[in-house]
């Protein structure tokens, strides 16, 4: 696996090199002698790109400090302890978690109208429902994801992808791995159900009993399962290992296995399942608001940037024309077929209270039993 990352740095370096891929506004440039400081991100692998990030340290002469993050839970309870004066200025929350963070008083709305570039990103990213919580935007949306079927292709046929069954097959057995938690709202859809739990906020008994539903078939599936797993590296081990065959995944992580040559495809299958938006996020008494500010509407100024976010996180860009800057291999594995996307739903967060008093638990027993 080291072998196959140093080998995707350098061919991301060498295309994003050979492209000029981030020549930075003028603006941008004529901010280097009014600015400098200092500015602390916290953001998962990928997400800011390596010669993004190295032209606008040049270009304005802030200092970025990137902080990697793998888990949105562990990143509210990092900001929680910090609060009220963080020392971060952006973090990466993903939007059907945005109430949690908001009703902890951990984020400030976004002021789109110091954002020049806001209107480079697809409407239905920047627009749609979830983005907007109490009148405000509280996130800038740079890349959208789903959970995925992956599989190896030498092993798994695309007709067995067509089907979350094939992931509990006897065939499979030991030969799989899920994130458990995320697996329990697409195996609530699976089963009919709403995965958001939004249908079932005046009925908690009736929430309680798909949990339940839910929770008791992945304990009688617990002994036929590899492992279960939490982040994108993990995975992408596993499946280089050879230690599994099918899996459920972030399509991000798979994505970066396909551009580096591994015999792997992932597809949606038809009973559907949730996708989600990363967003860059202000922090609430961000110490360094200004330059975060700067660092977002660089971020946005172009639709090359946008094709190097996807490029380097393999993830699907937010951005407007992002993909014509993508390579036939790289759009390959950050799309879908339209039949696919449309079996796809949006994680949403208005029911989260009620859903995560319930999920979690259920999490902790399956992991006991």
């Amino acid at each position: 696996m080291k072998d196959l990352v140093l080998n995707r740095r350098r061919l991301i370096a060498s295309a994003a090199a050979g492209a000029g891929l981030l020549a930075s506004p003028a603006y941008l440039r004529r901010a280097h002698a009014q600015t400098g400081g200092v500015l602390n991100i916290w953001t998962y692998n990928g997400f800011v790109p390596d010669d993004f990030l190295r032209q606008f340290q040049s270009d304005t002469g802030i200092r970025v400090n990137i902080r990697l993050v793998d888990d949105q839970g562990k990143q509210f309870n990092l900001l929680a302890a910090e609060a009220p004066n963080p020392t971060v200025d952006i973090l990466t929350v993903a939007g059907h978690r945005f109430l949690q963070f908001i009703d902890s008083d951990l984020l400030a709305p976004v002021d789109t109208d110091r954002l020049q570039n806001w209107g480079n990103i697809n409407p239905v990213f920047s627009e749609s429902d979830w983005a907007t919580i109490r009148d405000n935007k509280w996130g800038v949306p740079i890349l959208s994801g789903a959970e995925v079927l992956a599989y190896n292709t030498e092993f798994v046929t695309p007709e067995e992808a067509q089907t979350w069954d094939t992931l509990f097959a006897e065939k499979y057995s030991r030969r799989n791995a899920y994130i458990l938690q995320d697996m329990m709202s697409v195996l609530m859809l699976k089963m009919g159900y709403d995965g958001n739990m939004i249908a079932y906020q005046d009925d908690e008994a009736e929430a309680a009993r798909i949990v339940n539903e839910v929770r008791d078939f992945l304990i009688a599936h617990k002994p036929h399962v590899r492992n279960y797993y939490d982040g994108a590296a993990e995975i992408q081990q596993m499946f280089v290992n050879l230690d599994v065959e099918v899996a459920h995944a972030w399509n991000g992580p798979i994505a970066g296995l396909m551009n580096d040559g591994f015999p792997v495809a992932m597809a949606i299958p038809t009973e559907g399942t949730y996708g989600f938006v990363y967003t860059l996020n202000v922090a609430n008494n961000a110490p360094n608001a200004d330059n975060a500010y700067l660092f977002l509407d660089a971020l946005l100024s172009s639709p090359e940037i946008g094709a190097a976010l996807s490029r380097s996180s393999g993830f699907i860009s937010t951005y407007k024309d992002a993909a014509d800057h993508l390579s036939d291999l790289e759009r390959q594995s950050t799309s879908f077929p339209e039949e696919q996307l449309a079996r796809m739903q949006f994680f949403r967060a208005e029911a989260n209270d009620l859903k995560y008093s319930l999920v979690d638990p259920a999490v902790e027993q399956i992991k006991a039993a």
